[in-house]
This record gives structure tokens, C-alpha cells and sequence, in this order.
């Protein structure tokens, strides 16, 4: 089946579906409320993969981030749309593709005054390979272990992007 990429799907604080807009003009300083999702993928050794955003990013340019994140088109299963992205934005195939924060929204607002406000389902996968990222979206890559990844969030939070921060406090508290 084919979906229009070029649309987002806009929803209500449940999540429920309210129409579409065009994803070239969703993000601004007054963003509707829309589904994206993220992802956080391991290796075989339980290291997490991290990106710093291309510079040429409209938010967060430049910031360390989770592994990957996209918007799922309007229609398309969100499951699709993650292995889609994965491909797209890394060149990486998933395996175990895994929910671990379903309910997860957010909103912020990054130095230019560019909103993001997402119903953003997070979830883990394992890598079948190494990654071959594309450049307009990630300027560099890293694996590193999970005590590393939020030891650097604590210590230099400026450097990372804000749902990172706030996916890893839930995941935190999840755990306890």
C-alpha cells in the first residue's frame, strides 16, 4: 500500500485522529498536536546507538539525540513507519521491534522558537547490521551504553535533544 509521506497526521490530546497537514508546514511556533514516534536501538551487546542531528535539521540542528524518530503517514501502521525510517534515516534493517513508552507526548520549543508537539510512541529494537546514515539527517553516530548515554544527559543536558531527556526519565521511573 502507498501513503502520502508528505502528510502528517494531526490528533487530539488522546491521540485521537483529527485530519491531516502538510509535514512542510506542521512545524513552526504554533505546532498542532501530532503522531510521531522514536526508537532506540541496540546491538548485540546492549549498547544503545545515539545521533547528533544534521545541521541542516528545521529543529534541534546539531543535538545528540535517540536513535532515530519520524512521523508515520497517515494511515500507515506506526510499526511500518518505524522500519521505514530506520531504513531511510540509517541504513539499518530492525529486529525485535518492542513498545516501551506508548503513551509518551510531548512539546518543546528549541532556540529558534520552532515547536515540537507530538503524541510520540517510543520504542526499542535491535540493529541487524551497522548503521550507513544519511547526512541530511545525522552528522554523526555513536554506540554507547545505557549508564553512559544518561550520565552525559545529566551532565550536559544543553547537548541533547528534549524528548531524550524526558523519554529517559520515564524509562527510569518505569523500571523502578
Amino acid at each position: 500500500m502507498t501513503y502520502d509521506r508528505t502528510l502528517v497526521q494531526l490528533v487530539d490530546e488522546d491521540g485521537t485522529p483529527l485530519g491531516t497537514a502538510p509535514k512542510s508546514a506542521v512545524h513552526g511556533s504554533d505546532t498542532p498536536l501530532h503522531l510521531a514516534f522514536s526508537c532506540h536501538v541496540e546491538d548485540d551487546e546492549g549498547r544503545v546507538l545515539v545521533t547528533r542531528r544534521a545541521l541542516g535539521k528545521a529543529t534541534w540542528p546539531g543535538v545528540w539525540t535517540n536513535s532515530f524518530c519520524g512521523h508515520p503517514a497517515p494511515g500507515e501502521p506506526i510499526e511500518d513507519a518505524v522500519r521505514r525510517r530506520a531504513r531511510e534515516e540509517l541504513g539499518l534493517e530492525l529486529d525485535e521491534l518492542t513498545p516501551i513508552l506508548p503513551g509518551f507526548r510531548y512539546r518543546a520549543t528549541d532556540a529558534s522558537g520552532m515547536v515540537e508537539n507530538e503524541v510520540c510512541p517510543v520504542f526499542r529494537a535491535r540493529a541487524l547490521g551497522e548503521p550507513a546514515p544519511s547526512s541530511d539527517e545525522v552528522s554523526e553516530w555513536q554506540w554507547t551504553t545505557p549508564d553512559r548515554l544518561r550520565t552525559a544527559v545529566v551532565a550536559a543536558p544543553y547537548a541533547f535533544s528534549p524528548w531524550l531527556h524526558l523519554q529517559l526519565q520515564q524509562l527510569e521511573l518505569a523500571s523502578l
